[in-house]
């Protein structure tokens, strides 16, 4: 009874050697506690951020005056727009909006230097697209601000008059996609990418892995099929799962949640196609490249991690410094993300989701031909 109280330090510390062993081994896991928290460590610390800045924004300039350039450079000076484009068109600058390019569209209307002398107070308009409204709330915000600074500034001499306690015009700002500001519009479809790659990427990582633990593998390679005949036979059934998952959410989004379905279910079902191959053959990859179903597991965690935080899920996308978006850049899930906030909330149609589109389809053959590469027709 005394030695279950009192155990011996010397057996103890064989068995921490052998463990401490066994782990150097094992590179996987010790990879993964070591990758881990650096990986969040970075991600939270510099790619996260509520408070995004420098965010894409195009002007419809109708007047040329000086008051226009003093606005534009106003707006610049906050940190908060990053004139990138000038458009000739309201139809232009919509589809900017709509595919997502731009975070806002700022029009000054013709003879806007001229209203404002007479006293016309003419109303420059600020569109923003809200599907995230976290994006765009702090610099919608600072816009107040922002006038107050360029009445100030310029409105002197024969205009002081014009800096009574009425603004010598107006701001109008047109919350697009999601007017009431509902996070709910955001977190809802963005869900749908999440939960597909989770399910997607960690179920086909184990499907060889599995097979190998199993003792099953001999049979599999014994058989007269391809290796692309393997995978398709591997992933398909996951296909169907993938499509349940989807739809069930998106019931849940119109019926639980009064998420407005604006544009085509069918082309929702085309894109989520391309979509759940993506992570499927991802997944499938892995576990072409594994050994064990822990090591497949530590894998796909690596690939759910920044898919959840650098996809524009949970954070603005546009506010993530330029390396944070190279990395997101990379992921299915942040184009996945666009298309289906674009169909959902803005209607979007084949057109405006095409540029999020076709890199799903380079990513989908890249990853199917790695895992053709991959695939060994061994046990080794």
């Amino acid at each position: 009874m005394r030695s279950l109280f009192f155990p011996s330090l010397r057996r103890t510390w064989a068995m921490m050697i052998k463990e401490l062993t066994q782990l150097r081994r094992d590179r996987a896991t010790f990879a993964t506690m070591l990758l881990v928290p650096i990986m969040q460590l970075l991600l939270f610390g510099y790619a996260i951020n509520t408070d995004p800045k420098n965010l894409p924004t195009a002007v419809l300039a109708q007047d040329h005056s000086l008051f226009s350039r003093s606005i534009i450079a106003g707006l610049k000076n906050s940190e908060y727009f990053l004139i990138d484009k000038e458009t000739d068109s309201e139809a232009e600058a919509r589809l900017l909006l709509q595919q997502g390019q731009e975070q806002f569209v700022i029009t000054i209307p013709e003879n806007f230097e001229r209203d404002i002398v007479r006293g016309e107070k003419p109303a420059l308009l600020i569109e923003a697209d809200a599907t995230d409204p976290t994006a765009s709330a702090n610099a919608l915000s600072a816009v107040a601000g922002i006038v107050d600074q360029i009445v100030k500034q310029d409105f002197h001499g024969a205009l002081a008059h014009l800096q009574g306690a009425d603004e010598p015009f107006q701001v109008q700002v047109h919350r697009l996609y999601n007017p009431e500001g509902f996070s709910r519009y955001n977190i809802v479809p963005g869900l749908m990418g999440i939960v597909l790659t989770m399910t997607g990427v960690m179920m086909t990582a184990l499907a060889l892995t599995r097979e190998r633990e199993r003792g099953t593998m001999e049979n599999l390679l014994s058989m007269p099929v391809k290796p692309i005949e393997v995978m398709a036979g591997k992933i398909l059934p996951y296909v169907a799962i993938g499509y349940v998952q989807a739809f069930i959410i998106v019931g849940a989004a119109k019926y639980l949640f009064d998420v407005p379905i604006l544009g085509s279910l069918g082309l929702l079902a085309a894109a989520l196609f391309v979509f759940i191959t993506c992570n499927l053959a991802l997944g499938f990859t892995i576990s072409a490249g594994c050994q064990s179903q822990m090591q497949a597991m530590q894998m796909s965690f690596m690939i759910l991690l920044p898919s959840i935080l650098l996809s524009g899920y949970m954070f603005p996308f546009l506010g993530m410094p330029k390396w944070a978006q190279v990395i997101g850049s990379m992921l299915p899930v942040t184009y996945f993300m666009r298309i289906v906030r674009s169909i959902l909330l803005k209607g979007g149609d084949f057109v405006e989701i095409w540029p999020h589109l076709w890199p799903l389809f380079i990513f989908m053959f890249l990853v199917t031909a790695l895992a053709m590469k991959f695939y060994r027709k061994t046990l080794d």
